[in-house]
């Protein structure tokens, strides 16, 4: 498929998606939240694909922010509509993803672009990135899950200050309250998350969507996490990814996923 605003690559089962928006701060305009619904959808069913990496093009930004000018004249309805299709299609779409996806943040992550960060599984850092979530600035809150991931990643304390201030932190300060896994410079960024992505697809592909999932259920309203994890380890004992790995531990060899 031909994108518009996102390049795609694949390489020894990592993926690696490009917001290619640079003029623009490679701000989320409607195009490309539905460019990258389209790309993660195909790589999530791909099967040389085990991890995700996604960046921004460009040494400036990960993603400066939403795109302003799309909706500067919504009414309610459509600022409603316009959260809830950008949640289902994109941010709460790779937070259930059943594959890892890690985060390179190589600038500003702003707005959208910090939550679409919090919305992966793990973040790694350029040590010049700047972080923040200036919404009440426009007269809004964040609308793609940032008042939720938020108090989730850092606690609600540190949160409230980040939004109600509107206030951006470096790459330093995000790796000390944890909101980032990892700070590495510039040129190193996409190296460590390869790094990372590589250790990760020496395990199990069924484990590690499980893994998710649970995790993602203990965050969920109204659903129990210790049951959810219960089930998921269960269903582990079915599976070849199982067989396959305690047979290599009961060897004494290395498994082969």
């Amino acid at each position: 498929m031909k994108y518009t605003n996102i390049l795609v690559s694949v390489k020894q089962k990592i993926a690696l998606v490009t917001i290619n928006r640079p003029k623009k701060l490679n701000a989320l305009n409607k195009q490309t939240l539905t460019e990258l619904h389209w790309a993660f959808t195909a790589l999530l069913t791909d099967d040389a694909v085990r991890v995700i990496v996604l960046t921004g093009s460009g040494e400036k930004a990960f993603v400066a922010g939403a795109d302003i000018s799309e909706f500067h004249t919504f009414s309610s309805q459509q600022g409603y509509d316009l959260a809830k299709e950008g949640q289902e299609l994109v941010f709460n779409f790779l937070e259930q993803s059943t594959k890892p996806v890690i985060a390179a943040i190589n600038g500003y992550a702003l707005g959208g672009g910090l939550e679409l960060a919090m919305s992966c599984h793990i973040r790694v850092a350029s040590d010049h990135a700047k972080m923040g979530l200036p919404e009440t600035t426009l007269g809004l809150i964040p609308g793609y899950g940032g008042t939720q991931r938020l108090p989730q990643l850092v606690g609600k304390g540190m949160a409230h200050e980040m939004i109600l201030t509107a206030g951006m932190i470096d790459a330093n300060r995000a790796l000390e309250i944890g909101l980032v896994n990892h700070v590495t410079s510039a040129d190193q960024l996409l190296k460590r998350s390869f790094s990372i992505a590589e250790k990760i697809i020496k395990n199990s592909p069924n484990a590690l969507a499980k893994s998710i999932a649970a995790m993602h259920a203990g965050f969920s309203e109204g659903v129990d996490g210790y049951k959810a994890e219960m089930e998921a380890f269960a269903a582990c004992f079915d599976s070849q990814d199982f067989k396959t790995g305690t047979k290599a531990f009961m060897s004494k060899k290395t498994p082969k996923f």
